[in-house]
């Protein structure tokens, strides 16, 4: 089982690294311990390697500042497919969805700056009642 408090998304990882608002948040939540699945992880080394950031690199201070990365399973690929049709007027990317699919999965909150994700409303749209306790943290 995941020792985290929360689940992160690209995006709150991104904000943090890159020091943009919500930065502060986010630090003080990877000091209580977080998740991020592996589908984020990629997303987080694509953008980085945008500004000449190696993925290695990423990786490297990913895993020192002690973000759990957690492989993108099946559990997680048939909550993320099932999360498609309820998230689709959101445009909500794979990615989200895996963020999300590791949220529910391990019962965490999932801390984004996709603001995108405030309207979300889950376990009432989908009747589906492991979604209804997802706890959704904005950073801004």
């Amino acid at each position: 089982m995941s020792k985290s408090s929360v689940v992160m998304d690209a995006s709150a990882i991104l904000a943090w690294m890159n020091n943009e608002n919500g930065s502060e948040q986010v630090a003080e939540l990877l000091l209580k311990g977080a998740a991020v699945s592996t589908v984020n992880v990629t997303e987080v080394m694509a953008k980085q390697s945008e500004t000449g950031v190696s993925s290695s690199k990423t990786m490297s201070y990913l895993g020192l500042v002690g973000i759990e990365m957690m492989d993108f399973n099946t559990e997680d690929a048939l909550i993320a497919a099932d999360l498609r049709q309820h998230t689709r007027s959101y445009g909500l990317s794979l990615g989200d969805r895996a963020c999300l699919a590791l949220g529910i999965r391990l019962q965490l909150p999932v801390v984004t700056a996709d603001r995108a994700w405030a309207d979300l409303v889950l376990g009432v749209e989908a009747k589906r009642p492991e979604w209804s306790g997802l706890e959704i943290v904005l950073i801004r």
